[in-house]
């Protein structure tokens, strides 16, 4: 069964019973877990975890319909908790209320706090849809009370049925000679996204009128014209968030905030943003500026408080200072190495002078024997090897040529030459 009105075509072929349901085999196929879920009455609360357009909501709604549940809906973007409560509110005077929540990982702690009580005791089931890992942005407490279903993009077979599906069945298409001769564009663009594809569908169905033959390049005109320059899950949402992350560490606060920029009249997730920029502090700039780290780290704790629109202030101070800050990959070249190293070389046994030795047994085999505690030498510093044998002599780190990194290099070559032999 599929709603039939005036609305966008998605909306028109949304699916309301299980079997209508295309994609997600493995949650809502005879063997799925949702499937089974909903054949018992026994709905969990739960997180639908998957990219765009593959039927979080969908799922959500038919879920309600076939258990006969009241459903509520509300929106991350736009509901707080004062909605949240109110809602609770409601459900305790309606049994098993299934409570749907779009883009849940938009909830600040305080917001997905308000919702623990009510999905422990069973006030309502929870439902909540996210395009982001909920490992990272649902809270623990939260999560535990949830089961993890992910949601994979559509395949090739699935958006043909859609599309098949779109012509045949839904009221304003169907009553029109429109031809398919080619969908690989239609494939393309829509990149596993349901939505997407329906839309551009609907996109040629209102640009053209009478008899209409679909090529790619017919598909790719139309798409060009109507579709928005920046796609948060496209193509253009990591072009963007590369020249973002270049510029700065190029240095140039100027390109810098241009790119920042393009992804907030984008709609961009602030945290997404802030994300990369506290990777960015260590992977960049590391011990030339250790601030920017702690920088990066207040931007993003700060942005998710504060959200949309004020956060665009703390990201564009943020940016503008690691785009101003002395760089250095020391820290990445040197884990880098390091660990290549120990997939190389596998575990290799720890010096017995600096192995741990709580027990008799354990100083009786020498554990510890001949360590040199740091503090006891000139500038605390033990002339010893502290790694394996096998490796003993290798050097992962090396300063590099900013100002804080050359006094650190001057001083290291103090202590090291030596052991080092500098």
């Amino acid at each position: 069964m599929f709603n039939s009105s005036t609305s966008p075509l998605a909306e028109r072929l949304r699916p309301t019973k299980l079997e209508d349901l295309i994609g997600q085999e493995h949650l809502v196929g005879e063997n799925g877990i949702i499937r089974k879920a909903i054949q018992t009455g026994n709905i969990p609360s739960m997180i639908l975890w998957g990219p765009p357009g593959v039927g979080k909501t969908t799922i959500a709604n038919i879920i309600a319909n076939e258990v006969k549940r009241p459903f509520q809906m509300l929106s991350a973007v736009s509901a707080g908790v004062k909605d949240v409560r109110e809602v609770i509110e409601q459900a305790k005077r309606t049994s098993r209320v299934i409570l749907f929540i779009d883009e849940i990982h938009r909830f600040n702690k305080s917001q997905q706090d308000a919702l623990l009580g009510a999905v422990e005791k069973g006030t309502i089931t929870l439902i909540g849809a996210t395009t982001e890992n909920p490992s990272f942005e649902v809270n623990s407490a939260l999560l535990s009370r949830c089961q993890v279903y992910t949601l994979k993009s559509l395949n090739e077979e699935d958006l043909l049925k859609l599309i098949d599906q779109a012509f045949k069945r839904d009221v304003e298409l169907k009553n029109r000679k429109i031809i398919v001769q080619e969908h690989q564009a239609l494939l393309n663009i829509s990149g596993g996204d349901a939505r997407k594809l329906l839309n551009i569908i609907e996109l040629i169905s209102e640009s053209t009128s009478g008899d209409v033959t679909i090529t790619d390049a017919l598909v790719v005109e139309v798409a060009q014209k109507r579709i928005a320059i920046y796609d948060k899950k496209g193509e253009q949402h990591y072009d963007i968030i590369s020249a973002f992350i270049k510029s700065i560490r190029g240095s140039d606060p100027n390109a810098a905030i241009y790119y920042l920029a393009r992804m907030m009249e984008g709609g961009e997730d602030v945290k997404f943003i802030a994300r990369r920029m506290v990777i960015l502090a260590s992977e960049d700039i590391g011990n030339a500026n250790p601030t920017a780290l702690v920088m990066a780290t207040t931007t993003f704790q700060a942005v998710d408080m504060i959200g949309y629109p004020e956060a665009q202030l703390i990201l564009s101070q943020c940016a503008i200072y690691l785009a101003s800050s002395p760089k250095s990959n020391s820290a990445t070249v040197a884990i880098g190495k390091a660990m290549n190293v120990v997939r190389e070389t596998g575990d290799l046994a720890v010096p017995l002078a600096i192995r741990n030795a709580p027990t008799k047994l354990m100083k009786d085999l020498n554990y510890g024997k001949d360590y040199q505690y740091a503090h006891n030498f000139e500038n605390n510093f033990a002339n010893m090897e502290f790694l394996p044998d096998q490796i003993a002599g290798l050097k992962f780190y090396e300063p590099g040529n900013n100002q804080r990194e050359i006094e650190l290099r001057n001083f290291l070559k103090k202590l090291w030459r030596e052991k080092y032999e500098y």
